[in-house]
């Protein structure tokens, strides 16, 4: 297997070469991550030389337009879906909150949906909020002891044939777990149900081929992927055209126009070409020449999986040898993305502050994750400690970062 080049790695991220950053083990990546050069390139040339209404018919428009089409044309490509099926919005928060509008509106008298008690609050509160209007919302509920979310519990749900929709996350960010998306894409649709997926705590770890999860929608954070601060959905046109559209009634018919309402950020939807951008050039430094992008980005997709689980592990065989703390999730971190939740036997908000001093960046709280938290038996105002890895976190950190942990608890 081909071994992730971290030098490779480090030399994209402008971050690591900047002082007060490049002496810091940074482990808020679930926060968000460190932004590669080509998104700050891309960014940077669009405010100076494209900042202006795209598509007019002059150049600077015209290149502007070319490179936000560029943007959504070539993450669709990477993730094995149509172009026209990639939409942009101001945050994942705010386009989960406007699909629960329209799912508001697609709902017939009667009908159900299913909610987890596994999700960041960003997937789980606006649909749950469909309640005022009379939807039946059902709660597929994680186990208590280990945060797992198992599909046996879902079937019962869906019996009836009543439910229309299943949100459910591809990981927590708390727990952790990857959720078997294609598996449970499977049970929702055998029983007449659409699936949304909240990809926000997994996508970091490599683009999803959405196309082979089967999901119908699929919803991450460009400012978590190495890009800038944006929210990318996928909608697949079979359900993307039968929900009621949200945007201006003139661009109805235009499926990355109809979940849109307020206007995009046209620099933004720009720069994250330079995701792929960033993608593409791991493939190019690690692998043979492949023309196909959702193969590219499988290919890098398991690069990246297999450096994580490698670093994680040492790490949670140090946290599950402790007695003074809670590790939550999976213990093998082949099961698991590289955001490790510990709660402690005191609050966690100092212990945060106290690993800073020793260089480990990292914080504490309930990360929007108050459900699981609370039906983990763990009180959200202790909150828990989060040290979350992506894949330039390097084995020496790990080791800083255990040596740390040693020292302050």
């Amino acid at each position: 297997m081909t071994k992730l080049d971290l030098a490779f790695v480090r030399s994209q991220f402008p971050a690591f070469a900047v002082a007060g950053l490049k002496d810091q083990a940074f482990f808020e990546n679930a926060g968000g991550s460190y932004a590669c050069a080509p998104v700050i390139d891309r960014l940077t040339r669009f405010y100076r030389e494209r900042k202006m209404q795209p598509y007019a018919p002059y150049a600077a428009a015209q290149a502007g337009g070319a490179e936000m089409d560029e943007a959504r044309a070539r993450l669709a490509a990477m993730m094995g879906v149509a172009t026209h099926e990639v939409s942009f919005g101001p945050s994942t928060t705010a386009n989960t909150y406007v699909l629960a509008q329209a799912v508001r509106r697609w709902l017939k008298p009667g009908e159900a949906i299913v909610v987890t008690n596994q999700d960041h609050e960003a997937n789980s509160g606006p649909w749950r909020r469909l309640a005022e209007d009379g939807v039946e919302v059902r709660e597929w509920q994680i186990d208590p002891a280990t945060g797992h979310l198992d599909p046996a519990r879902l079937t019962p749900l869906l019996a009836d044939g009543k439910v229309r929709l299943v949100a459910f996350p591809h990981c927590s960010n708390v727990v952790a777990e990857i959720n078997p998306v294609a598996e449970i894409a499977a049970i929702a649709h055998a029983a007449g149900a659409a699936v949304c997926v909240d990809g926000v705590s997994y996508a970091p770890h490599g683009l999803p081929d959405v196309a082979a999860l089967g999901a119908d929608i699929y919803l991450f954070s460009a400012y978590k992927v190495y890009g800038p601060h944006q929210g990318i959905m996928v909608i697949r046109e079979g359900l993307g055209m039968q929900l009621p559209n949200q945007g201006h009634y003139f661009n109805g018919e235009t499926l990355y126009k109809r979940f849109t309402p307020a206007g995009p950020d046209h620099a933004q939807i720009a720069a994250s070409a330079g995701i792929v951008d960033y993608f593409d050039a791991l493939h190019a430094h690690h692998f043979a020449a492949e023309p196909d992008a959702a193969r590219r980005g499988r290919a890098v997709h398991d690069l990246i999986r297999a450096h994580e689980a490698s670093v994680c592990q040492p790490l949670l065989d140090h946290l599950a040898a402790r007695n003074d703390l809670r590790l939550i999730g999976p213990r093998d971190a082949a099961r698991r993305a590289p955001t490790v939740a510990v709660a402690l036997d005191r609050a966690a908000e100092p212990v945060s502050e106290a690993l800073a001093r020793e260089g480990i960046n990292c914080w504490a709280g309930d990360f929007y994750a108050v459900r699981p938290l609370a039906a983990m038996g763990i009180d959200p105002a202790r909150g828990v400690l989060r040290l979350s890895m992506v894949h330039y976190t390097s084995a020496d950190d790990v080791a800083r970062l255990t040596a740390a942990l040693e020292r302050v608890l």
